[in-house]
């Protein structure tokens, strides 16, 4: 099957998924070079993959030494990974920055509705003040989508975020909170109402704080901000699509996104169902970067194909918006 990118956005079915990720490896082997030389090393060529268990999947440092892409011509726009002084960080060159929108979109139409329902409050202090963050792009598009003037950013000015929740509450659309974890930590130590608001938590201390538990840190904001659950996006630099999560730390993918655990041992090897290991992203959306990514997350997957971030690798970067502590 030969496609343009977009024809993920109608996946249905398990065989549109699977047709879908052997053409986008495909498309990938002939046009990546740094990917190719991967699957040839590996021996993992067209002729030795007929479905996405078979597919390799390139370790994620490779986005801090390469660049990962497909072809030569001009990338539309580039997005950086966040990190800490003095450290390599992952470079993301987008090709094609309609597949980027399209992705983030549909998988938030899927999740929460429509964006013009909603005022979107940004607390994403550390994002906004550097340049090249794929969170801000989409946080910045979701906001102007909103077609609402409550909807913003927010750096510091805590006092004036609150004011604008209590306003928001009152002009009966939704309202969602999207932050850093540390400012959320801040804002909830003043332990404003914000019942009925939904929070989006999206990782991240960024050395601003000690690191928590998922567990403690979001029954510390569920108390403090008085709702009775925290959501949280699990999505990095290195990927077009986001996974949500409604509460309790366990995430859904849209159709064309999907986890596997491959095993600590042996990385070319699958965890059964419920057992820890490595998180291996399938994003149909990357298709002019690589599709098939090996993260340093820890965690593992449910029946339903839902998951849950468990941790990092020893000795990986503290980087992103994925940062948690194994309980």
């Amino acid at each position: 099957m030969k496609t343009n990118g977009m024809e993920i956005f109608s996946i249905n079915s398990e065989r549109d998924f699977e047709s879908l990720c052997v053409d986008t490896y495909l498309y990938q082997f002939e046009r990546n070079d740094l990917y190719r030389h991967f699957c040839v090393l590996l021996k993992k060529t067209p002729d030795r993959v007929t479905n996405h268990k078979q597919i390799p999947f390139l370790p994620i440092e490779f986005f801090k030494t390469h660049k990962v892409y497909c072809g030569s011509d001009d990338p539309d726009i580039t997005f950086s990974s966040s990190g800490t002084t003095g450290m390599v960080t992952s470079q993301h060159a987008i090709k094609r920055v309609d597949l980027y929108i399209q992705s983030f979109l549909s998988g938030f139409r899927l999740a929460y509705g429509d964006p013009e329902d909603y005022v979107f409050l940004a607390l994403l202090p550390g994002y906004l003040e550097r340049t090249g963050s794929s969170l801000v792009f989409m946080v910045d598009y979701l906001i102007k989508a909103s077609l609402n003037p409550l909807s913003g950013f927010y750096l510091y000015d805590l006092d004036q975020l609150i004011k604008v929740i209590f306003e928001a509450k009152k002009t009966g659309k939704k309202v969602l909170l999207i932050g850093v974890t540390f400012a959320l930590l801040d804002l909830a130590e003043r332990k404003p109402d914000l019942s009925g608001v939904i929070i989006v938590e999206t990782g991240g201390m960024k050395g601003r704080r000690k690191e928590m538990i998922r567990e403690d840190l979001h029954n510390f904001l569920c108390q403090n901000l008085n709702v009775d659950f925290i959501h949280s996006e699990y999505g990095m630099t290195e990927l077009l699509s986001q996974a949500w999560s409604y509460g309790s730390g366990v995430f859904t993918c849209p159709p064309w996104m999907r986890i596997l655990i491959r095993d600590i041992d042996d990385p070319l090897s699958y965890s059964p169902v419920g057992r820890t290991g490595g998180i291996n992203v399938i994003d149909l959306a990357n298709r002019e970067s690589c599709s098939f990514i090996a993260t340093q997350d820890l965690g593992r997957v449910f029946k339903n194909d839902s998951f849950e971030v468990l941790g990092r690798f020893d000795n990986s970067d503290i980087r992103g918006c994925n940062l948690l502590v194994v309980k």
